[in-house]
């Protein structure tokens, strides 16, 4: 159930491509240090993003803020297969960071997005020249490089999501606002 102040922010979310979304509370939110080890030890462009470890929040740290909160919404993507995939999600993406600012603007100034995977924003990321951050008033932390247990958190809030066996097939995407 959404609470009736965050109704049309979530319909925005769902009328701009998101396939559902579910209010839920921060204490269903998992966090837990070997989450970063699958990011370390897994993923092809670890370290190569200023949103991803080692640069991003700590389980610690995103436990802490995530105590700091009584609501969240969690944003549920599809994104089948396709050559459009990556800018379907980075359009979504930047919806969502857009929603934290009209959230924030209405009153709900703790407002924060995590998305998913990597950053998009930028073709190459400053962090591989040494350069700052070029798209920092834009770029978010995804869940799982900041110590989310996605697959533990979305089960525990009545979603389904099991590890795709092949490049082909739909990916579940799943991003976190943080909103009081």
């Amino acid at each position: 159930m959404i609470d009736k102040d965050l109704e049309k922010y979530t319909s925005h979310a769902v009328s701009n491509g998101v396939k559902e979304v579910r209010q839920i509370k921060p204490d269903s939110i998992v966090t837990a240090p070997w989450v970063r080890f699958k990011c370390q030890f897994g993923c092809p462009v670890h370290g190569m993003f200023y949103s991803c470890p080692p640069d991003s929040p700590t389980p610690e740290q995103t436990r802490a803020m995530l105590d700091c909160y009584e609501r969240a919404l969690l944003f549920h993507i599809q994104a089948p297969h396709s050559k459009a995939r990556g800018k379907k999600c980075n359009k979504i993406y930047d919806m969502l960071v857009k929603l934290e600012g009209d959230l924030f603007k209405d009153g709900f100034y703790k407002a924060f997005v995590f998305l998913a995977g990597p950053c998009p924003l930028c073709d190459k990321c400053g962090k591989l020249t040494g350069e700052p951050c070029r798209a920092n008033d834009r770029a978010r932390p995804s869940m799982e490089g900041a110590g989310v247990d996605v697959y533990q958190t979305v089960r525990n809030n009545d979603f389904t999501l099991e590890a795709l066996r092949e490049v082909t097939e739909t990916q579940n995407l799943f991003c976190l606002m943080l909103v009081d």
